[in-house]
């Protein structure tokens, strides 16, 4: 299945591949399925022990976080029946367990419970701070580094953040597993692209990109780690507990993100489905029949049976 997450129409918000598993499957097997997906990530997710745990793979690498194929993964569940509206539901992960819920009343729309991270101020690079001098014709005003791995800049609001197309080949090495790139919106910002519906009447306060080549992935159209990751320093900035993000990509998209107990940030989005269908491939030396053998090498592995709760 491939679901456009934070986008409630084709050809908007950020593409995921979701593959329902009938066993657990090894690790170079999954992400040679990503790699030929060539989504910005694609997940997997297995019911074991009355658990369901979740996996996401760029084209490249798997990764610890990804809030976007985790919408879409909730919203293929619910398209799978296997969650009703209105349900809660945990995803176990390598970010540890996941709250998601599917939202009544409306098709495929849901919300997720993601941890926000740490934002620590450091100096920008003298290397970035060139670079966004001739790209956008202003350095950053503050920067920080991230328990995520990801480094953020703020902008002035009058830097022109649309002028970074491309910037994924001119990065720092040290940036290149991520970098968000934010700044403030008001009432005299230039118009944006119409918002979805879930957004309707609420102010949109910031926008950014997102690039991160080092995980194969030049620049994500929509990041729901990168809106977690940032919303509580926005959300302190303005004095409440929500805010709403846009993300200025090619395929742009907007955010909801309100604030959940012990730091973490739960999201609102919706999806559009563009495809769902059967996977015709096996892993090489499993059999297709029962696949004993490859089920019991690949749960005997630590990349699965980590996952799952104690006891």
């Amino acid at each position: 299945m491939l679901i456009e997450a934070f986008s409630e129409g084709p050809g908007g918000g950020n593409g995921a591949a979701v593959v329902l598993l009938e066993r657990p499957e090894p690790t170079a097997w999954m992400q040679r399925l990503a790699g030929s997906l060539r989504q910005s990530e694609t997940a997997f997710l297995l019911r074991v022990q009355n658990h369901w745990l979740l996996r996401w793979f760029t084209p490249t690498c798997e990764v610890p976080l990804c809030g976007h194929a985790t919408l879409a993964s909730l919203l293929a569940l619910g398209h799978w029946q296997q969650l009703q509206p209105g349900d809660d539901l945990e995803l176990w992960t390598r970010s540890g367990p996941l709250s998601v819920r599917l939202e009544r009343g409306v098709r495929r729309r849901g919300s997720m419970v993601l941890p926000s991270g740490e934002l620590r101020p450091a100096a920008p690079p003298a290397d970035l701070q060139s670079l966004l001098s001739q790209r956008i014709g202003s350095p950053a005003e503050a920067f920080w580094t991230s328990s995520l791995g990801y480094a953020v800049a703020l902008l002035h609001p009058s830097a022109e953040l649309s002028a970074c197309v491309g910037l994924a080949a001119e990065l720092p090495q040290a940036l290149r597993p991520g970098l968000v790139l934010m700044q403030p919106l008001s009432a005299e910002s230039p118009p944006l692209p119409a918002r979805p519906a879930l957004l309707d009447g609420l102010p949109l306060d910031f926008q950014l990109r997102f690039f991160a080549p080092g995980l194969g992935i030049d620049e994500d159209p929509v990041t729901g780690s990168a809106h977690a990751l940032v919303a509580p320093w926005w959300q302190q900035r303005l004095g409440r507990d929500f805010v709403v993000g846009w993300q200025c990509s090619d395929r742009p998209g907007g955010v909801l993100s309100r604030a959940a107990s012990s730091g973490m940030i739960r999201l609102f989005g919706s999806g559009h489905l563009l495809w769902d269908g059967t996977l015709l491939t096996e892993p090489q030396g499993c059999e297709t029949a029962g696949g004993s053998a490859c089920a019991s090498t690949a749960l005997d592995d630590d990349s699965w049976s980590s996952l799952l709760p104690p006891g």
